[in-house]
């Protein structure tokens, strides 16, 4: 008898603790436009139960099917953006290699991404094809077409950039200016019509952070043009974005679950 009264002890429990679970503690995925050694560290050093997948290199039906699997897209950095998807074609020749599948594939998946209300973050040529996806177009050669003594186009050098108040990036970071990683020879040139700013190069105005000009009813979009999964250690400018991602793939998670 007092086996019995144990063993309906121990089941109710178990069920009111499986019943009382909160749904965020799911497994998060992050879906990856492209495999970056850097942004699977960066995301297992805040959370390293979180899947990371990559996209790539799947059919184009394949990786649009798996985003239904998937809680935050990063479109990573990478190769120029053919100029042809802004108006600017005639200047192809000016730009580094081209990827055609690669922009065919990220145009869709963040496509998909806004329709599915996911959150997403664009880093480097991530935000570039962002602001292309929302009608913008690009500078295609820093060195060339903009008058600056600032070095974009640097793996291991630091610039500064300025965070314009008032925006996301402001509130999540709550830093004014830091100094961050780049490594471009393209921004932004003319911004996306639903878009703001939200950062800029100190030196020379280069767009440098780019988020939703009217975010009220829409899902999570955020843009830098510096590569903050390798400015860690706490940077603010690094590490901040992160956990706002992290939170805002839970809210997703959570919100799909119910």
């Amino acid at each position: 008898m007092k086996t019995c009264i144990k063993f309906i002890a121990y089941l109710f429990i178990s069920i009111l603790i499986i019943s009382c679970s909160s749904p965020s503690e799911k497994t998060l995925t992050i879906a990856l436009s492209k495999t970056n050694k850097n942004c699977y560290t960066w995301i297992a050093s805040a959370d390293s139960t979180a899947q990371v997948i990559e996209l790539y290199t799947r059919s184009l039906a394949e990786a649009l099917a798996k985003m239904d699997s998937c809680d935050a897209l990063i479109i990573t950095g990478g190769s120029d953006i053919y100029p042809g998807l802004y108006g600017k074609a005639s200047d192809t020749a000016r730009c580094g290699q081209i990827d055609f599948r690669r922009d065919t594939l990220e145009l869709a998946l963040i496509k998909k991404a806004l329709e599915m209300g996911m959150p997403i973050l664009g880093i480097c040529r991530g935000q570039q094809m962002i602001n292309v996806a929302m009608g913008g177009s690009l500078i295609i050669d820093i060195p060339t077409d903009v008058d600056t003594i600032v070095k974009h186009s640097q793996r291991k050098g630091l610039h500064g950039v300025t965070i314009e108040p008032g925006t996301k990036l402001a509130w999540t970071t709550n830093v004014t200016s830091g100094n961050v990683t780049t490594a471009h020879h393209q921004a932004i040139d003319q911004l996306g019509e639903p878009l703001r700013i939200s950062a800029r190069s100190t030196l020379d105005g280069i767009i440098e952070g780019i988020e939703w000009k009217e975010p009220e009813g829409k899902s999570f979009l955020m843009g830098v043009q510096w590569h903050p999964e390798r400015d860690m250690h706490g940077d603010p400018l690094s590490w901040n974005l992160l956990e706002l991602l992290l939170a805002e793939a839970h809210r997703f998670q959570d919100k799909d679950l119910d």
